[in-house]
C-alpha cells in the first residue's frame, strides 16, 4: 500500500486535509462555521429549534468518513475512485459557488467550493498526464 503517482496524491492530500476538517467539526463545530463565515452563536443562545450543531456535527462526520475513503483509495491505487471524484467534485464547485453568488452563504463559504474545483482540476489533469504517459 503506497501511493504511486500524482493523482493518487491529490486524492491522498484531499482526505487528509477532509478528515481533519471533519475530526474538528466533531471536537468543535463552532470553528468550522467561524472558517466558512458563518456567524457563530453561544450554543445558550440557540433557539430550541435551531440545529446548526446537528448539522455541522453530521457533516464533520461525514468529512472525516470521506477523508478515510480518499485516503484509502489513494494507499489502494484505485484510479476508478479518482476518475468518479472529478465530475463529483466539480458538482460540488457548482452548486456551493451558487449558493454564494445567490445570497444563501456568505462569500468565504466560496472558498470551500473553490478548493473541491481546483482537487478536481488537479487530479483530473494528472489522470489525463499519465493515460498520455502509459501508451
Amino acid at each position: 500500500m503506497k501511493i504511486r503517482d500524482a493523482s493518487g496524491w491529490t486524492i491522498f492530500i484531499f482526505g487528509v486535509l477532509a478528515f481533519l476538517l471533519g475530526l474538528m467539526g466533531l471536537i468543535r463545530p463552532e470553528i468550522l462555521l467561524s472558517i466558512l463565515g458563518f456567524e457563530v452563536i453561544d450554543r445558550a443562545m440557540r433557539a430550541s429549534s435551531d440545529y446548526t450543531i446537528v448539522f455541522m456535527t453530521a457533516s464533520s462526520m461525514a468529512s472525516l468518513n470521506i477523508g478515510i475513503y480518499y485516503v484509502l483509495a489513494a494507499l489502494n491505487d484505485v484510479k476508478i475512485f479518482y476518475r468518479w471524484t472529478v465530475p463529483f467534485r466539480t458538482l460540488t464547485f457548482i452548486v456551493f459557488t451558487t449558493i454564494v453568488v445567490v445570497g444563501i452563504a456568505p462569500m468565504r463559504f466560496f472558498g470551500v467550493g473553490l478548493w473541491e474545483f481546483l482537487g478536481a482540476l488537479a487530479t483530473g489533469i494528472a489522470l489525463y498526464k499519465e493515460s498520455r504517459t502509459n501508451k
